[in-house]
């Protein structure tokens, strides 16, 4: 591993056999570009860390999900950056050139899928790959003007994938359109097992402290009244459970798998982990059984409680992140503020492993700023259907 090609510091500069695709079928013309925790034959998978990827071998098979774009016709372009070992939200890996932010190019383009939001915002690629355990396909979307969908937990195969922490990890992809987005999704999740109509919207009763400042929450409230113009005005619900608590259940079980899958290769040398993910790995290795079986009930809690607020027809509408992605040039300590309370909103769809969708909806002073709709479990088609119907609403009275 050389570095990164391109203009946008999204794809890296990695030896390997052509891959070869389906000429017809439904993806046909389409780019692909796969970020680098997944299988592709003939290439080694780096997961963002030099050391793995020199120890690593060529893959003899694709990842499942990732071949079964290719045999609908998608074309492979190149693997993408991820952030280091995929445990970070911000695109920021210390071993490579940041990847570019195309809509707000002094800005960070979220992570750990940043390599595949840079290139599918810069027309790089048509569709990208991308995982989410903690909101590194929702918060990159949303700062880069993308679609992109936190599938229902388990619903897409995870083979041929590193693991970070595998009952919070999902597999997921961009596109810049919802066409191209319901192309991929008819692909990869064939029809709803849950098979009623989304109707019915909600809204947080209270959002302080979750979203950065005024000009947020009123764009904010204009991106509601967009879902209202389709489904009516929502319901105002009160949160089920303290934010800080489920960010703290969302954060140990986070690190206490992260560290069960990659504890003994981290521990076993010098790994030059960069700032931030060196930390969480050390968060991880305090945790023990009993704290992680506790936190493990506390969300079993949870999701029941968030299933029995949706019902079969609910849709939660909210921020996708705090605001627009911060400025590349913020502090670390500023970083991580950001960070931590993003992780208040995003850990919601992560703990319930119910699906959430975020929309290209808002802009906060000119960098985009998304809205997501969280659906009842497996009812991942039904969201992208319903967000067809919002953005063609939205973009009719824009």
């Amino acid at each position: 591993m050389t570095g990164t090609r391109g203009p946008l510091n999204a794809f890296l500069d990695l030896d390997g056999i052509p891959v070869s695709n389906a000429q017809s079928g439904p993806l046909a013309g389409l780019r692909l570009a796969v970020k680098d925790i997944y299988d592709v034959a003939g290439y080694r998978t780096g997961c963002g860390n030099p050391q793995k990827y020199q120890e690593a071998s060529p893959a003899s098979a694709t990842a499942p999900a990732v071949q079964a774009l290719l045999d609908s016709g998608a074309r492979f372009v190149g693997k993408t950056q991820t952030d280091e070992l995929a445990f970070s939200l911000m695109g920021l890996n210390a071993h490579f050139p940041s990847p570019v932010n195309p809509a707000a190019p002094d800005r960070v383009t979220g992570g750990s899928s940043s390599g595949s939001a840079a290139a599918v915002a810069g027309g790089l690629a048509d569709i990208a790959a991308g995982s989410d355990t903690g909101g590194s396909i929702r918060a990159p979307a949303s700062f880069c003007g993308l679609i992109g969908l936190r599938t229902t937990h388990g619903r897409i195969s995870l083979e041929g994938a590193m693991p970070l922490a595998p009952s919070l990890d999902t597999f997921g992809w961009f596109a810049r359109d919802m066409v191209t987005y319901e192309k991929v999704g008819a692909v990869l999740l064939g029809d709803d097992p849950h098979n009623h109509k989304l109707q019915h919207p909600l809204v947080l009763d209270a959002l302080d402290g979750l979203v950065l400042g005024p000009r947020e929450s009123d764009e904010y409230r204009a991106m509601v009244r967009a879902v209202a113009s389709v489904l009516g005005a929502p319901r105002t619900v009160a949160p089920l459970s303290h934010s800080t608590d489920l960010y703290w259940c969302f954060r140990k079980l986070q690190g206490y798998e992260a560290w069960q899958n990659h504890g003994a290769w981290i521990a076993g040398s010098d790994r030059m982990l960069g700032p931030g993910v060196k930390e969480r790995f050390e968060h991880g290795a305090t945790i023990d059984a009993a704290t992680a079986q506790f936190e493990t009930e506390r969300r079993v809690s949870f999701r029941r409680e968030l299933a029995d607020l949706l019902g079969e027809d609910g849709v939660l509408v909210l921020p996708t992140a705090p605001g627009a992605a911060p400025l590349k040039a913020a502090s670390f300590d500023d970083l991580q503020t950001y960070r931590e309370r993003a992780l208040r909103l995003l850990c919601l769809s992560g703990l319930s492993g119910f699906p959430q969708i975020t929309l290209p909806l808002g802009l906060v002073d000119g960098p985009p700023f998304g809205l997501s709709l969280l659906g009842p479990k497996n009812s991942d088609r039904q969201l992208m259907a319903l967000a067809a119907r919002i953005l063609s609403a939205h973009q009719r009275s824009a």
